[in-house]
């Protein structure tokens, strides 16, 4: 069964790389668009399987993935920061307190349009940072097209003071909960009856 990234994520495919899955990807044009007086998970579920349905006409056999994360502090979500000025204020409001990352993952499998959806939630600590090591960060150019304006990563690793959960999740796609969900969908990460690149026969 072939596997289908609906996302341009270069760090969601690496990590798809990294469990050896054979996959190729298709690019969602899905907004990505959080409310604060709506349930912020479900909305990322929602948004992960919108991404799949997304680009499913385009397939007539596969499991296509579909992903999206936020951070989110205090109840209020931070998507991926429009401009310098946006996302030193997002690392300001981060700075030596504790958020929550989501992924929400969906699967669609097709042609029998079967569909399995889940998120996971990741706590991150931020170390108290000075301006200087905001300002330096951001410098970097690293914190574009992030959600919450940092990637742990990259040099984003030195904002951290402690995570609690999946890693991966915080990358952007808990690699954990995939391989789960992928396994009721038929496809062996792991184990005998993979063709050694981790899909099923």
């Amino acid at each position: 069964m072939d596997i289908v990234l609906a996302s341009q994520s270069p760090r969601r495919r690496a990590l798809l790389q990294q469990l050896g899955l054979n996959f190729s990807v298709a690019v969602s044009n899905i907004e990505e668009h959080i409310f604060e007086n709506k349930d912020i998970k479900l909305q990322i579920e929602e948004l992960a399987l919108k991404k799949a349905w997304d680009v499913s006409g385009d397939f007539t056999e596969a499991i296509i993935v579909g992903a999206d994360t936020l951070v989110v502090k205090d109840g209020k979500p931070l998507g991926k920061p429009r401009n310098y000025s946006e996302a030193k204020n997002m690392l300001t409001m981060l700075s030596g307190t504790t958020h929550q990352v989501i992924t929400g993952v969906a699967l669609v499998m097709l042609p029998t349009r079967n569909t399995l959806v889940n998120s996971v939630v990741t706590s991150v600590a931020f170390r108290n940072l000075t301006e200087e090591e905001i300002e330096g960060y951001l410098l970097t150019g690293e914190y574009a097209d992030k959600a919450g304006a940092y990637g742990i990563q990259g040099r984003g690793a030195a904002l951290v003071k402690d995570i609690e959960g999946c890693y991966f999740n915080v990358v952007g796609l808990p690699l954990g909960k995939l391989t789960e969900m992928l396994g009721v969908m038929g496809v062996k990460v792991l184990g005998r009856g993979t063709n050694g690149k981790g899909n099923s026969y």
